[in-house]
């Protein structure tokens, strides 16, 4: 009976240090989660098997420890260390802001296949092209500005246009 006892308190003691784990620390459904979840199963269908008032306090108790130790770790500071705690206090700001405008002419930075880099009025921006890919280091002309995107060719596309 002491054994039984031991094992079930093993098994529960296993699944909530790993469901713990897989929600503080491990990103996405992990082995960790899995075999939290296996383990909890595994020791509360164990005790059901020692006598029904045992499984009835192996999950409770478990579901009271799972509980409180949750919230005691939400509320530790020793998730300090490893949490990201930067504020992002940039806004990204559109073209039509930046005063790149219909016929402004640039340089592209890199390939445009069809996005890229590309300098228009000494601002760098990220440019898409009509269609075609556009070498780096070529003269372009913008035909478009929606919002955050500027629509480009190249200077000769709009010579010959």
């Amino acid at each position: 009976m002491i054994l039984d006892i031991v094992i079930i308190i093993f098994l529960m003691a296993l699944a909530i240090f790993l469901i713990l784990l897989e929600i503080f620390l491990l990103p996405g459904i992990t082995i960790a989660g899995i075999g939290g979840a296996l383990f909890a199963i595994g020791g509360v269908i164990y005790a059901y098997t020692i006598s029904p008032f045992a499984g009835h306090i192996t999950l409770l108790g478990s579901v009271i420890g799972f509980v409180i130790t949750f919230f005691w770790l939400l509320r530790a500071k020793s998730f300090n260390k490893v949490a990201l705690n930067t504020d992002v206090d940039s806004k990204l700001t559109s073209s039509r802001e930046l005063g790149i405008e219909v016929g402004d002419e640039g340089i592209s930075l890199s390939r445009l296949a069809p996005i890229g880099k590309a300098r228009i009025k000494d601002i760098t921006v990220e440019a898409k092209s009509t269609g075609e890919f556009i070498d780096e280091e070529t003269p372009i002309v913008v035909v478009r500005v929606d919002g955050y995107n500027v629509l480009v060719t190249t200077k000769d596309n709009t010579i010959h246009s």
